[in-house]
């Protein structure tokens, strides 16, 4: 199985209810998508971090193997989510893709 984590900062001049609502959008968007990719085991976002965070949202999803996730990646369906409700929001992301046996 291989786990794909990204963790993303909104931009910073939005405003609290503004992220609240981009932080839905995520969530909503992404979460969507499962039973829609092949190859997608498991997809979950975390929009409540506590205080101490540096990041706004974290995505944390399973694939079948590294194949699979190179098809999410460019997947129609994944693709539409990104460009509406991630991209035009986030100034930072960070990925850690990595293989895990549990």
């Amino acid at each position: 199985m291989v786990r794909h984590i990204i963790l993303w900062k909104i931009k910073e001049e939005k405003s609290n209810s503004e992220k609240a609502e981009i932080k839905m959008g995520v969530k909503n968007g992404l979460e969507s998508l499962a039973g829609k990719i092949p190859g997608l085991l498991e997809i979950k976002v975390e929009t409540n971090g506590l205080a101490s965070s540096s990041a706004d949202l974290m995505l944390d999803s399973a694939f079948e193997n590294e194949e699979s996730l190179k098809e999410y990646a460019t997947h129609p369906e994944h693709m539409k989510v990104a460009d509406i409700f991630v991209k035009p929001f986030m100034e930072v992301r960070m990925c850690l893709d990595f293989e895990s046996t549990c």
